[in-house]
Protein backbone atom coordinates (compact mmCIF):
# COMPACT_ATOMS: atom_id res chain seq x y z
CA UNK A 1 0.00 0.00 0.00
CA UNK A 2 1.09 3.39 -0.78
CA UNK A 3 0.71 6.62 1.32
CA UNK A 4 -1.50 7.71 -1.34
CA UNK A 5 -3.94 4.75 -0.64
CA UNK A 6 -3.22 5.04 2.79
CA UNK A 7 -4.03 8.94 3.27
CA UNK A 8 -7.27 7.78 0.76
CA UNK A 9 -8.64 5.11 2.98
CA UNK A 10 -8.30 6.83 5.64
CA UNK A 11 -9.78 10.26 4.19
CA UNK A 12 -12.49 7.95 3.36
CA UNK A 13 -13.36 6.42 7.03
CA UNK A 14 -13.57 9.91 7.70
CA UNK A 15 -15.91 11.01 5.12
CA UNK A 16 -18.16 8.05 5.99
CA UNK A 17 -17.79 8.30 10.11
CA UNK A 18 -19.20 12.59 9.45
CA UNK A 19 -22.34 11.35 7.13
CA UNK A 20 -23.04 8.21 10.03
CA UNK A 21 -22.88 10.83 12.58
CA UNK A 22 -25.26 13.19 10.80
CA UNK A 23 -27.59 11.17 10.41
CA UNK A 24 -26.74 10.38 6.78
CA UNK A 25 -28.23 6.84 5.78
CA UNK A 26 -24.78 4.93 5.21
CA UNK A 27 -24.60 1.19 5.40
CA UNK A 28 -22.64 1.62 9.06
CA UNK A 29 -25.33 4.38 10.13
CA UNK A 30 -27.55 1.85 12.32
CA UNK A 31 -24.64 -0.16 13.50
CA UNK A 32 -22.90 3.44 14.86
CA UNK A 33 -25.72 4.78 16.72
CA UNK A 34 -26.47 0.94 18.26
CA UNK A 35 -22.84 1.27 19.02
CA UNK A 36 -22.75 4.73 20.83
CA UNK A 37 -25.93 4.29 22.50
CA UNK A 38 -24.72 1.05 24.21
CA UNK A 39 -21.37 1.79 25.19
CA UNK A 40 -23.11 3.58 28.98
CA UNK A 41 -24.14 -0.01 29.47
CA UNK A 42 -20.38 -1.36 29.53
CA UNK A 43 -18.84 1.93 30.88
CA UNK A 44 -21.29 4.21 33.44
CA UNK A 45 -18.58 7.12 32.19
CA UNK A 46 -19.00 6.45 28.22
CA UNK A 47 -22.50 8.61 27.64
CA UNK A 48 -23.67 8.60 24.07
CA UNK A 49 -23.09 12.30 24.22
CA UNK A 50 -19.62 11.65 24.53
CA UNK A 51 -18.94 9.16 23.04
CA UNK A 52 -20.76 10.47 20.16
CA UNK A 53 -18.34 14.02 20.79
CA UNK A 54 -15.17 11.52 20.61
CA UNK A 55 -16.39 10.35 17.18
CA UNK A 56 -17.50 13.56 15.74
CA UNK A 57 -13.71 15.14 16.84
CA UNK A 58 -12.08 12.48 15.22
CA UNK A 59 -13.83 12.06 11.75
CA UNK A 60 -13.46 15.86 11.93
CA UNK A 61 -9.82 15.73 11.54
CA UNK A 62 -9.58 12.71 9.32
CA UNK A 63 -9.88 14.96 6.00
CA UNK A 64 -7.71 14.64 2.94
CA UNK A 65 -6.76 18.14 3.10
CA UNK A 66 -5.20 17.10 7.09
CA UNK A 67 -4.00 13.68 5.94
CA UNK A 68 -1.82 15.24 3.35
CA UNK A 69 -0.92 18.28 5.51
CA UNK A 70 0.13 16.12 8.45
CA UNK A 71 2.06 13.25 6.76
CA UNK A 72 3.89 15.93 4.21
CA UNK A 73 6.07 17.18 7.73
CA UNK A 74 7.67 13.25 7.04
CA UNK A 75 9.89 12.98 4.07
CA UNK A 76 10.86 9.35 5.13
CA UNK A 77 6.84 8.24 4.88
CA UNK A 78 6.82 7.88 1.13
CA UNK A 79 9.60 5.08 2.19
CA UNK A 80 8.17 3.84 5.65
CA UNK A 81 6.02 0.56 4.04
CA UNK A 82 4.79 -2.69 5.71
CA UNK A 83 8.45 -1.80 8.43
CA UNK A 84 7.53 -2.98 11.84
CA UNK A 85 5.29 -4.43 13.92
CA UNK A 86 4.02 -1.79 16.48
CA UNK A 87 2.22 -2.93 19.49
CA UNK A 88 -0.10 -0.44 21.47
CA UNK A 89 -1.42 -0.61 24.59
CA UNK A 90 -3.99 1.18 24.54
CA UNK A 91 -6.17 3.38 27.27
CA UNK A 92 -9.90 3.79 28.52
CA UNK A 93 -10.49 7.08 30.13
CA UNK A 94 -11.88 8.43 27.32
CA UNK A 95 -13.73 6.56 24.32
CA UNK A 96 -11.26 6.40 21.38
CA UNK A 97 -8.24 7.19 23.78
CA UNK A 98 -5.94 4.90 21.71
CA UNK A 99 -6.82 6.47 18.04
CA UNK A 100 -4.37 8.28 17.57
CA UNK A 101 -1.87 5.21 18.57
CA UNK A 102 -4.31 3.15 16.16
CA UNK A 103 -3.88 6.36 13.29
CA UNK A 104 0.13 6.95 13.10
CA UNK A 105 0.89 3.34 13.08
CA UNK A 106 -0.84 2.63 10.31
CA UNK A 107 -0.65 5.75 8.38
CA UNK A 108 3.50 5.28 8.20
CA UNK A 109 3.25 1.44 6.90
CA UNK A 110 3.36 -0.23 9.92
CA UNK A 111 1.45 -3.51 11.12
CA UNK A 112 -0.43 -3.02 14.71
CA UNK A 113 -1.04 -5.37 17.54
CA UNK A 114 -3.34 -3.65 19.90
CA UNK A 115 -4.00 -4.13 22.90
CA UNK A 116 -7.91 -2.80 23.62
CA UNK A 117 -8.69 -1.54 27.17
CA UNK A 118 -11.26 -3.21 29.05
CA UNK A 119 -13.05 0.01 29.65
CA UNK A 120 -13.23 0.74 25.71
CA UNK A 121 -13.01 -2.11 23.95
CA UNK A 122 -15.46 -2.04 21.11
CA UNK A 123 -15.31 1.32 19.50
CA UNK A 124 -11.53 1.11 17.72
CA UNK A 125 -12.35 -2.12 17.07
CA UNK A 126 -15.71 -1.17 15.21
CA UNK A 127 -13.71 1.68 13.53
CA UNK A 128 -11.00 -0.37 12.36
CA UNK A 129 -13.60 -3.13 10.34
CA UNK A 130 -14.65 -0.04 8.51
CA UNK A 131 -11.60 0.54 7.47
CA UNK A 132 -10.48 -2.74 6.43
CA UNK A 133 -13.93 -2.84 4.26
CA UNK A 134 -12.92 0.11 2.53
CA UNK A 135 -9.42 -1.12 1.64
CA UNK A 136 -9.22 -5.39 2.54
CA UNK A 137 -4.95 -4.45 2.92
CA UNK A 138 -5.50 -2.49 6.38
CA UNK A 139 -7.32 -5.73 7.84
CA UNK A 140 -4.02 -7.56 7.11
CA UNK A 141 -2.16 -4.72 8.99
CA UNK A 142 -4.31 -4.71 11.97
CA UNK A 143 -4.75 -7.41 14.89
CA UNK A 144 -6.31 -6.94 18.42
CA UNK A 145 -5.68 -8.61 21.23
CA UNK A 146 -6.95 -8.90 25.30
CA UNK A 147 -4.26 -10.42 26.37
CA UNK A 148 -0.14 -9.98 26.48
CA UNK A 149 1.03 -8.60 23.49
CA UNK A 150 3.62 -10.37 21.66
CA UNK A 151 5.52 -10.46 18.08
CA UNK A 152 6.09 -7.07 18.51
CA UNK A 153 9.48 -5.17 17.31
CA UNK A 154 8.52 -1.43 19.20
CA UNK A 155 5.74 -0.43 21.61
CA UNK A 156 3.19 2.77 22.86
CA UNK A 157 1.84 2.22 25.97
CA UNK A 158 -0.54 4.41 28.05
CA UNK A 159 -1.52 4.68 30.95
CA UNK A 160 -1.40 5.80 34.95
CA UNK A 161 1.96 6.89 36.74
CA UNK A 162 1.52 3.16 38.30
CA UNK A 163 1.28 1.14 35.27
CA UNK A 164 3.68 3.07 33.41
CA UNK A 165 6.32 1.30 36.04
CA UNK A 166 5.24 -2.01 34.78
CA UNK A 167 5.42 -0.90 31.07
CA UNK A 168 9.05 0.18 31.72
CA UNK A 169 9.61 -3.27 33.51
CA UNK A 170 7.94 -5.28 30.17
CA UNK A 171 8.72 -2.73 27.14
CA UNK A 172 12.35 -1.34 28.08
CA UNK A 173 14.35 -3.16 26.08
CA UNK A 174 12.14 -2.09 23.32
CA UNK A 175 12.15 0.81 21.27
CA UNK A 176 8.85 2.37 23.34
CA UNK A 177 6.88 5.51 24.19
CA UNK A 178 5.29 5.21 27.53
CA UNK A 179 2.75 7.51 28.86
CA UNK A 180 1.85 8.57 32.27
CA UNK A 181 -0.48 10.83 33.62
CA UNK A 182 -0.88 14.27 32.43
CA UNK A 183 -3.30 17.32 33.51
CA UNK A 184 -4.53 20.52 31.18
CA UNK A 185 -4.69 23.84 32.92
CA UNK A 186 -6.22 27.26 31.96
CA UNK A 187 -5.33 30.88 32.58
CA UNK A 188 -7.88 33.89 32.84
CA UNK A 189 -6.92 37.52 32.72
CA UNK A 190 -10.20 38.43 33.17
CA UNK A 191 -11.15 40.02 29.74
CA UNK A 192 -13.17 37.07 28.44
CA UNK A 193 -16.14 36.73 26.75
CA UNK A 194 -19.31 34.96 27.79
CA UNK A 195 -18.15 32.63 24.43
CA UNK A 196 -14.90 32.70 25.72
CA UNK A 197 -16.10 31.49 29.09
CA UNK A 198 -18.29 28.48 27.65
CA UNK A 199 -16.04 27.20 25.77
CA UNK A 200 -13.83 26.61 28.52
CA UNK A 201 -16.51 25.34 30.65
CA UNK A 202 -16.05 22.31 27.57
CA UNK A 203 -12.99 21.71 28.58
CA UNK A 204 -13.26 21.68 32.18
CA UNK A 205 -16.83 19.15 31.88
CA UNK A 206 -16.67 17.04 28.69
CA UNK A 207 -15.67 13.33 29.59
CA UNK A 208 -16.38 14.28 33.12
CA UNK A 209 -13.15 16.07 33.27
CA UNK A 210 -11.21 12.33 33.37
CA UNK A 211 -9.20 12.97 29.53
CA UNK A 212 -5.58 14.42 29.81
CA UNK A 213 -6.69 17.32 27.97
CA UNK A 214 -9.63 18.48 30.14
CA UNK A 215 -8.55 21.24 32.48
CA UNK A 216 -8.28 20.45 36.01
CA UNK A 217 -6.88 23.58 36.88
CA UNK A 218 -7.45 27.33 35.98
CA UNK A 219 -5.07 30.45 37.24
CA UNK A 220 -7.07 33.92 37.72
CA UNK A 221 -6.17 37.41 38.67
CA UNK A 222 -6.06 38.27 41.87
CA UNK A 223 -9.48 39.29 42.86
CA UNK A 224 -11.29 37.21 40.01
CA UNK A 225 -14.64 36.91 41.20
CA UNK A 226 -15.40 33.14 40.88
CA UNK A 227 -19.04 33.32 40.39
CA UNK A 228 -18.34 34.79 37.26
CA UNK A 229 -17.44 30.88 36.42
CA UNK A 230 -20.33 29.69 37.82
CA UNK A 231 -23.05 31.87 35.66
CA UNK A 232 -20.74 30.98 32.66
CA UNK A 233 -21.07 27.51 33.52
CA UNK A 234 -24.95 27.10 34.21
CA UNK A 235 -25.75 25.21 30.94
CA UNK A 236 -23.67 22.52 32.20
CA UNK A 237 -24.92 22.18 35.84
CA UNK A 238 -26.83 19.14 34.02
CA UNK A 239 -23.71 17.15 34.56
CA UNK A 240 -24.74 16.57 38.04
CA UNK A 241 -27.46 14.60 37.09
CA UNK A 242 -25.13 11.56 36.36
CA UNK A 243 -25.01 9.05 38.67
CA UNK A 244 -20.95 8.47 39.27
CA UNK A 245 -20.11 11.94 38.64
CA UNK A 246 -22.79 12.83 41.38
CA UNK A 247 -21.57 10.28 43.76
CA UNK A 248 -17.57 12.20 43.14
CA UNK A 249 -19.26 14.96 43.36
CA UNK A 250 -20.59 14.07 46.81
CA UNK A 251 -18.06 12.44 48.09
CA UNK A 252 -15.44 15.04 47.44
CA UNK A 253 -17.55 17.36 49.53
CA UNK A 254 -17.67 15.54 52.37
CA UNK A 255 -14.09 14.88 52.38
CA UNK A 256 -13.66 18.81 52.05
CA UNK A 257 -16.45 19.79 55.36
CA UNK A 258 -14.66 17.02 57.24
CA UNK A 259 -11.12 17.97 56.75
CA UNK A 260 -12.50 21.67 56.73
CA UNK A 261 -11.03 22.47 53.75
CA UNK A 262 -11.90 26.36 51.78
CA UNK A 263 -13.86 25.16 48.71
CA UNK A 264 -16.70 27.18 46.47
CA UNK A 265 -19.97 24.86 45.73
CA UNK A 266 -21.21 25.70 42.21
CA UNK A 267 -24.05 22.91 42.77
CA UNK A 268 -22.55 20.83 40.26
CA UNK A 269 -18.35 21.29 40.59
CA UNK A 270 -16.35 22.09 43.51
CA UNK A 271 -13.67 24.96 43.06
CA UNK A 272 -10.90 24.27 45.49
CA UNK A 273 -7.64 26.82 45.58
CA UNK A 274 -4.99 24.24 45.42
CA UNK A 275 -1.22 24.32 44.45
CA UNK A 276 -1.74 20.82 42.53
CA UNK A 277 -2.65 20.20 38.78
CA UNK A 278 -4.46 16.97 39.33
CA UNK A 279 -7.62 17.63 40.66
CA UNK A 280 -10.58 14.78 41.50
CA UNK A 281 -13.81 14.22 39.34
CA UNK A 282 -16.27 17.10 40.02
CA UNK A 283 -13.70 19.08 41.29
CA UNK A 284 -11.83 22.12 39.81
CA UNK A 285 -8.46 23.61 41.31
CA UNK A 286 -7.54 27.36 40.99
CA UNK A 287 -4.72 29.71 42.35
CA UNK A 288 -4.50 33.54 41.91
CA UNK A 289 -1.69 35.18 40.25
CA UNK A 290 -0.12 38.73 39.80
CA UNK A 291 1.76 38.31 36.76
CA UNK A 292 0.97 36.43 33.91
CA UNK A 293 4.76 35.16 33.45
CA UNK A 294 5.03 33.91 36.98
CA UNK A 295 2.04 31.74 35.60
CA UNK A 296 4.17 30.53 32.98
CA UNK A 297 7.59 30.14 34.78
CA UNK A 298 5.15 28.03 37.06
CA UNK A 299 3.71 26.30 34.37
CA UNK A 300 7.49 25.43 33.08
CA UNK A 301 8.15 23.72 35.60
CA UNK A 302 5.57 21.37 35.67
CA UNK A 303 5.72 20.65 31.88
CA UNK A 304 6.21 16.96 32.63
CA UNK A 305 2.78 17.08 33.95
CA UNK A 306 1.03 18.83 31.80
CA UNK A 307 -0.91 17.87 28.60
CA UNK A 308 -2.14 21.34 27.17
CA UNK A 309 -2.34 25.01 28.16
CA UNK A 310 -5.49 26.92 26.94
CA UNK A 311 -5.77 30.74 27.32
CA UNK A 312 -6.06 33.49 24.46
CA UNK A 313 -2.25 32.84 24.01
CA UNK A 314 -2.16 29.34 23.75
CA UNK A 315 -4.85 26.51 22.92
CA UNK A 316 -7.96 28.54 22.24
CA UNK A 317 -10.79 28.14 24.81
CA UNK A 318 -13.50 25.23 23.57
CA UNK A 319 -10.66 23.70 21.43
CA UNK A 320 -8.83 21.60 24.65
CA UNK A 321 -10.68 18.33 23.44
CA UNK A 322 -10.43 18.46 19.82
CA UNK A 323 -6.70 18.29 18.97
CA UNK A 324 -5.31 18.56 15.22
CA UNK A 325 -3.19 15.18 14.22
CA UNK A 326 -0.15 16.94 14.60
CA UNK A 327 -0.96 18.00 18.35
CA UNK A 328 0.88 14.79 20.20
CA UNK A 329 0.05 13.64 23.69
CA UNK A 330 2.70 14.38 26.22
CA UNK A 331 4.58 16.39 23.49
CA UNK A 332 6.25 13.36 21.78
CA UNK A 333 6.14 12.79 18.07
CA UNK A 334 4.49 9.32 17.33
CA UNK A 335 5.08 9.72 13.74
CA UNK A 336 8.59 10.72 13.83
CA UNK A 337 9.01 7.61 16.61
CA UNK A 338 7.32 5.46 14.34
CA UNK A 339 9.96 5.84 11.30
CA UNK A 340 12.67 5.67 12.93
CA UNK A 341 14.62 2.39 12.25
CA UNK A 342 15.82 1.11 15.32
Amino acid sequence: MTLQERIETISELGHILRDSLDGKNTRYSSDLEKLINNQQFKNGWFTPEYVRMAIKAIAGELTFGNLVAWTSRYPAIDSSEGSRNIGVVMAGNIPLAGFHDFLSVLITGNTLIAKTSSKDPDLIVFISNILGEINPEFSKRISFTDGLLTGFDAVIATGSDNSSRYFEYYFGKYPHIIRKNRNSVAILDGRETSGELSGLGSDVFSYFGLGCRSISKVFLPEGYDAEKLKNSWAEYERIICHNKYANNYDYNKAIFIVNRNEFTDFGFLLLRKSPGISSPVAVLHFEYYNTINNVYLEIEKMRDKIQCVVSRNDIPYGRAQSPHLWDYADGTDTVGFLLKKN
